[in-house]
């Protein structure tokens, strides 16, 4: 009787070191990704009440995706329970189909409450009144040095971290920059006189006066530089609007795939912006050269839930640029966005959106503000490469 209760005390310590041990795995495998010793916690704290519902449905080790909530939910009709690995299949096909989407595009922050207009008197020269938009308060940004960032996620950013050299730089032969337009339609205000043919809202196919010219402007810069680079002049957005990034992505891949050189990623668009009682204005900087388009650059991210780890490095390339720019050109850039949807960002480390200017711009503003950007980003490039 002994020696029976003895193994049944060894076989109950051995159950139990075994039910700790896959406790411990599990809570590791949750907390894999905290970064502080809270996060770990939040994490354990949301995930033990799922846990304790799967161990009582009997599906803690289930491996077919279905979340808890969806097994309780089949668990009520006997005909869905005996289909379960037919539901699985469609449960899976619906969130890699999701998975694959971009997120819509987030309405740009076009003026935040820091930025004043510097300069408030009419520029005649398309009839649209000019402002100049610089950050003036701190508050609300991440500040590095000249660079002020606008965070809409909910990462918090190092400014140190973020000063650190980028990732992407020039390889050599072939191909280097890649220049391309999602919303390839959207387009300038000309002086009056010029007769444009208008495809939409502010929107045209004719490159005269659309973001495609300058894209053709920064192109010249980068080629008379020496660098290669591709201009792909597609109309991602015409004649339908949705689904442009999906199209554009698709292009980047097969431009990457074609010419594995490509190392920078410039996708070219522009702003839209109206005053409190809905008339355009846009957006200005008085520079040596003359008048230019000021220009935002726009980084995404993951936090939108799509797959984007090397999002910083994109950022980093945009402070990089920014910085540089700014100690010539003052005014010409207004704050970084950064934003939750990845804009395509994902395909390479050297990624950026560059929004030139507003709808209210002229295309003369426009390409200006476009080939300053350029002979900035060439300046950048080759000391990289040093």
């Amino acid at each position: 009787m002994k020696r029976k209760m003895d193994l049944l005390r060894r076989i109950g310590r051995r159950l139990t070191a075994a039910v700790l041990a896959v406790g411990v795995l599990w809570a590791v495998a949750v907390t894999a990704g905290s970064a502080t010793v809270s996060d770990a916690a939040a994490a354990l704290w949301k995930a033990v009440p799922m846990g304790v519902l799967r161990w009582e449905l009997g599906d803690l080790w289930a491996r077919d995706g279905l979340s808890a909530v969806t097994v309780l939910a089949i668990g009520e009709s006997p005909l869905l329970l005996s289909a379960r690995p037919a539901v699985a299949e469609l449960w899976s096909a619906d969130r890699e189909e999701t998975a694959t989407q971009e997120p819509p595009e987030e309405g740009t922050v076009t003026e935040p409450v820091e930025e004043i207009p510097l300069q408030a008197e009419s520029h005649t020269d398309n009839g649209i009144p000019a402002r100049t938009l610089v950050p003036t308060d701190p508050s609300g940004y991440t500040v590095c040095g000249r660079v002020y960032i606008s965070n809409s996620t909910d990462y918090t950013l190092d400014p140190q971290e973020l000063t650190e050299t980028f990732d992407a730089e020039m390889s050599g032969e072939g191909p280097q920059i890649l220049i391309l337009h999602s919303h390839g339609s959207e387009g300038y205000t000309p002086p009056a006189g010029e007769e444009v043919v208008w495809s939409g809202n502010l929107r045209t196919t004719d490159s005269r006066y659309n973001v495609v010219g300058v894209g053709d402007a920064m192109a010249e810069v980068f080629s008379a530089a020496g660098i290669s680079v591709l201009h792909d002049r597609t109309l991602y957005d015409y004649p339908s609007y949705n689904e442009a990034y999906d199209r554009s992505l698709a292009a980047i891949q097969s431009y990457l795939a074609q010419y594995p050189s490509i190392r920078f990623i410039l996708d070219v668009h522009r702003d839209a912006i109206e005053d409190a009682d809905g008339n355009q204005y846009k957006v200005v900087s008085a520079v040596e050269e003359g008048t230019a388009a000021q220009l935002t650059l726009v980084v995404g991210s993951d936090g939108g839930g799509l797959s984007h780890p090397n999002w910083k490095e994109n950022l980093k390339l945009a402070v990089a640029l920014q910085d540089t720019i700014l100690q010539q050109y003052p005014t010409l850039m207004r704050p970084v966005l950064l934003r939750n949807s990845r804009y395509n960002q994902h395909a390479a480390t050297g990624s950026l959106l560059v929004e030139v200017g507003a709808a209210g711009n002229s295309p003369d503003e426009a390409e200006l503000a476009g080939r300053l950007f350029a002979q900035k980003m060439v300046e950048v490039l080759e000391g990289r490469s040093k």
